[in-house]
């Protein structure tokens, strides 16, 4: 798990680039207008459409954006129909990937996803061939300033969390998917500050690989995160201490 939190570390501190160049707005604003097509505009009866709603604020997104976001989905403007759609794929040395997208034509992007894997050692695999390695959990970072980790231990039980670790500069505490809003919430009651919360998918177990097959997983990995479908890309790459590095030079 700590290898796993330092690398959502460095991943996150990369979104800000994306941030700046206004992808990862396009990529709230799609979460958006899909939550609430799926499930209506009131963030308090649409876990879903909250959590989007939570990421556009920390990201700084105007709120008119998120207004027109959310009246798009609920049909009140118009707008582009997006719909979810998750591929799964293997990379080099056997790395396994999730690749989950919001798009407004499925069938553009398989094509596109396709290509990207053809051309850096990657494949599409059959639906459920990788999905069973991995887990979706919430998880949920808190600045080790910002509170004692007794303290914090009695919250988390108190909130239903599965596990607290201790990293380097947060507490992470990881929830099953039911109890995640819920954590969250009770949180917020004691007026503890979340760095960042969302529910991701976690491996069981987790690949080694190095040398050519590290470098050709992690462009691969580039790539499809820079393609403006791609939400979240997840694999059960081992974290070692060369993958850190690399990470911290790119």
């Amino acid at each position: 798990m700590s290898g796993h939190s330092k690398w959502q570390q460095i991943r996150r501190k990369k979104a800000i680039t994306d941030t700046r160049r206004g992808k990862a707005f396009t990529q709230i604003i799609k979460e958006i207008t899909i939550a609430t097509r799926l499930a209506g505009g009131n963030p308090d009866d649409n876990p879903r459409l909250r959590l989007a709603i939570e990421k556009a604020k920390a990201s700084n997104m105007p709120a008119d954006n998120i207004k027109r976001a959310v009246m798009k989905g609920t049909g009140e403007l118009p707008g582009v129909a997006y719909e979810d759609a998750v591929y799964e794929a293997y990379g080099s040395g056997g790395v396994a990937f999730i690749i989950e997208c919001v798009t407004d034509n499925k069938t553009r992007t398989v094509n596109e996803i396709r290509h990207i894997l053809d051309r850096n050692h990657g494949k599409l695999a059959a639906t459920g061939a990788v999905a069973y390695q991995f887990h979706r959990k919430g998880i949920i970072l808190i600045q080790r300033s910002a509170i004692g980790e007794d303290s914090l231990m009695g919250v988390s039980l108190e909130a239903g969390a599965e596990d607290l670790k201790t990293e380097e500069e947060h507490f992470t505490v990881m929830t099953s998917p039911d109890l995640y809003e819920a954590a969250c919430r009770v949180l917020a009651d004691k007026n503890i500050p979340v760095e960042h919360a969302e529910l991701q998918l976690i491996p069981e177990t987790t690949v080694n690989v190095g040398g050519k097959d590290a470098a050709m997983v992690l462009k691969l990995i580039e790539l499809l995160e820079e393609h403006d479908d791609v939400h979240h890309v997840y694999t059960n790459l081992e974290v070692n201490d060369s993958i850190l590095a690399s990470l911290n030079a790119s």
